[in-house]
């Protein structure tokens, strides 16, 4: 199906850029289709073959979805690893991927000793030099005969609880997807800028997208918050998507007013929680619309609002249901929960993945019997159909026999003036047994709040079990691979601060 994409692909869109690299320069559709092509060819001689698995490790640049779009045209899978893993972990997820080559570069190439290595390096000129190593221009692979049950990528969970797990995508879930974000129609695609992980769902699943429309995807090597303003304005991106966390940083930096963001009429967010305070100041200091999205890397695609919503809908929810997406939420009882009841937030769509890449037992456990997708997700649904989230099921503590939802502690906390970010994380407690500790990251020029600041700015609108213990500045709130808050490390440095 993505091999089958891009050529066609190719035929519509020729010489216009499909992809531009973070120094400048382009490859069209013509060269994406060409190039991946004689990589495929490359990986064929070195006997690469349909329903082997090929893990790639690389910056975000061409080469990732050249080497991508190679493997789908064998028939093979993309086992995607994360660059910014450290590298044991990333020597994990290749093993767990039981992938019988790596690309990726020679500083990145860590594997186990069971995998072979290709070490290839990064252009920086131009389309030519893109994986010089791997392509063969003399054979041709024979176009496969067309299967949606073919397996074309194992996409990484983030691993914030545990060992990363590798979710299957085949044709037919990246071709509801594409379904869903473009419809039967080719074209209309504009610029678009990709962000620094293209291991992540996004990148990987929604590319046969991206080529159906005919957009240009700007490439970001190292993300930062300065040069994302400076490229938007440069560019007159409209419509920017990304983490709540890459948001909150290009809001905080000290030069955003002086851009020229009229460009910008959408802002999309997804991955991560959002908290009311960032949506209303994003939509007010960008001037835009701005929807949500939610879901999780088993599931595809989940729930969202639609820019035309009302404005509330994305300040206090995660939105409805995305066409052909049935969600429900699954009481501790295991019995469906009532409307505004906390449970289990579940996802079924034909976008849901196949299963977990080597691991049935993990499979079989990730699915109810509906087959619908545990998410691991709390939350509940209101009268409007609303999607409201609590948090991590194994981020929920309890204090003197009362369930605390770090979530909703910190959307109001976030709201309070002297904060820029906040999490709330649980730390043991002799006497409550679990006790809640406010992880704050001040404003620039501000105090951080003290403790009975913030219990007294959120009483009115949390229950008095639910208010911080604790309140501990940090200067910034680490964050996974994945751009996500980091609760382990939060853990660890709450527990490192009460043992010193």
């Amino acid at each position: 199906m993505l091999a089958e994409t891009a050529r066609e692909a190719a035929r519509r869109f020729g010489d216009r850029a499909a992809i531009v690299a973070d120094q400048g320069w382009s490859v069209t559709y013509d060269e994406l289709d060409r190039l991946s092509d004689e990589v495929a060819a490359g990986l064929l001689r070195r006997g690469v073959i349909e329903g082997e698995v090929v893990a790639v490790c690389l910056p975000a640049s061409p080469e990732h979805f050249v080497a991508y779009l190679a493997v789908a045209k064998l028939g093979a899978i993309t086992a995607a690893v994360n660059p910014r893993l450290t590298d044991a972990e990333r020597s994990a997820v290749i093993e767990a991927s039981a992938a019988r080559l790596l690309v990726s570069t020679r500083e990145l190439a860590t594997a186990p000793s069971s995998v072979e290595v290709e070490e290839v390096e990064v252009a920086d000129s131009q389309a030519g030099e893109i994986l010089t190593s791997l392509r063969e221009s003399e054979t041709s692979v024979a176009p496969l005969a067309p299967d949606l049950d073919r397996p074309i990528a194992i996409v990484f969970t983030s691993g914030t609880t545990g060992t990363p797990k590798g979710a299957v995508f085949c044709g037919t879930q990246i071709s509801f997807i594409t379904q869903c974000d473009v419809g039967e129609a080719w074209g209309g695609g504009g610029k678009v800028m990709t962000g620094s992980a293209l291991a992540h769902l996004g990148p990987m699943t929604k590319l046969a997208g991206n080529l159906k429309r005919g957009s240009t995807q700007y490439l970001t090597s190292a993300w930062n918050a300065r040069s994302a303003l400076r490229r938007i304005s440069k560019l007159g991106i409209a419509a920017i998507g990304g983490v709540p966390t890459q948001l909150a940083l290009m809001l905080r930096d000290d030069e955003f007013d002086s851009f020229d963001l009229s460009c910008v009429n959408a802002i999309v967010i997804g991955g991560g929680p959002a908290t009311p305070a960032l949506i209303k100041e994003a939509r007010a200091r960008f001037n835009a619309r701005l929807a949500v999205r939610y879901s999780c890397t088993e599931a595809g695609i989940g729930t969202g609002t639609a820019l035309d919503d009302p404005e509330e809908d994305a300040e206090v929810s995660v939105g409805r249901p995305q066409h052909g997406v049935d969600l429900s939420v699954v009481a501790e009882s295991g019995n469906p929960a009532l409307t505004g009841e906390i449970g289990e937030v579940c996802l079924r769509s034909p976008a849901v993945m196949r299963g977990y890449w080597g691991d049935d037992a993990a499979s079989g456990a990730a699915f109810t019997p509906d087959g619908s997708v545990r998410t691991g997700d709390l939350g509940w649904i209101d009268e409007r159909g609303r999607l409201h989230l609590a948090g991590r099921s194994k981020e929920r503590y309890v204090r003197g026999g009362y369930n605390v939802y770090p979530m909703e502690v910190e959307a109001v906390l976030a709201e309070h003036p002297g904060i820029a970010s906040v999490a709330v994380v649980g730390r043991q407690d002799d006497v409550m047994g679990e006790v809640g500790v406010a992880v704050v990251v001040a404003k620039d020029g501000t105090a951080v709040p003290t403790l009975e600041e913030l219990r007294k700015f959120a009483s009115s609108q949390l229950a008095k079990y639910k208010l911080p213990d604790e309140v501990m500045k940090v200067d910034a709130l680490p964050n996974t691979a994945m751009d996500k808050v980091d609760r382990r490390a939060l853990q660890a440095m709450v527990a490192k601060r009460d043992s010193s």
